[in-house]
């Protein structure tokens, strides 16, 4: 199979715009340029949506405020009043990652969060921040985190190594659950897609399967935005609330 028909090939990144400052390469490549246009399109969205807000909103409105009450009600069931603070973060964050993944859906598109160093940035930037806000709140009782009430202290040894090691492996776990959805999702569709010129007449096959699997990525594409941001939002509770 040539290199430019494998699955994997539409993961490949590829340089738009050669930039470079000094001895650093700082090109526009397919991959920045789709998130800047996720900015844009959110961005976009936001704004011209609540243009000339009205008491009956149209299609447009509805869809901004029911994105807003949605994300505002999860971070009040996971996180509490406490959560109003972050929740501009908490809602950028579930609009790029969403918009990001439904723009791998279209055409000539490319998805950045198939990718492990972009889904691990974010989950990073997730994980440094409710940190500093545990410690910034709970000074050194944030390190109490690690040692659950109620276990005998005898148990210490055991445990708090094994609560460490939970923690520090929240980056990893939370980037690796967006990119591993993403980057299987699309090899998959791009193989079926392939049976169905192959086969001429009996593509019809593969191309059901296509259309089918096309709707179930549609929809984990809003999965994977909704975990990504219950999962952060989880991770802040655990900082303001240290259980």
């Amino acid at each position: 199979m040539a290199a430019d028909q494998s699955p994997l090939a539409q993961f490949e990144i590829k340089r738009w715009v050669p930039i470079e400052i000094g001895n650093v390469d700082v090109s526009l490549t397919n991959s920045s340029a789709f998130m800047v246009l996720t900015v844009i399109a959110v961005s976009a969205f936001l704004i011209l949506g609540m243009r000339r807000p009205a008491m009956v909103p149209g299609r447009w409105q509805s869809m901004v405020e029911l994105s807003y009450v949605f994300i505002a009600s999860l971070v009040k069931d996971t996180v509490g009043t406490e959560g109003r603070t972050y929740f501009p973060f908490i809602f950028t964050v579930f609009m790029f990652v969403l918009v990001g993944n439904l723009f791998g859906m279209v055409p000539y598109g490319f998805t950045f969060t198939s990718h492990i160093i972009v889904t691990f940035t974010m989950a990073m930037v997730v994980f440094l921040g409710v940190t500093a806000i545990a410690l910034k709140k709970h000074k050194m009782r944030f390190f109490t985190f690690f040692m659950p009430p109620g276990v005998p202290l005898i148990m210490a040894p055991l445990l708090v190594p094994i609560e460490i090691i939970s923690y520090l492996s929240r980056p990893m776990s939370l980037s690796v659950r967006l990119f591993a959805n993403m980057l299987a999702g699309h090899t998959l569709l791009k193989v079926f897609a392939g049976f169905v010129v192959t086969l001429g007449l009996f593509g019809v096959f593969p191309l059901a399967f296509v259309v089918a699997l096309t709707g179930l990525e549609i929809v984990i594409a809003f999965l994977q935005a909704f975990v990504f941001t219950i999962l952060t939002c989880l991770y802040l509770n655990d900082a303001l609330h240290l259980h």
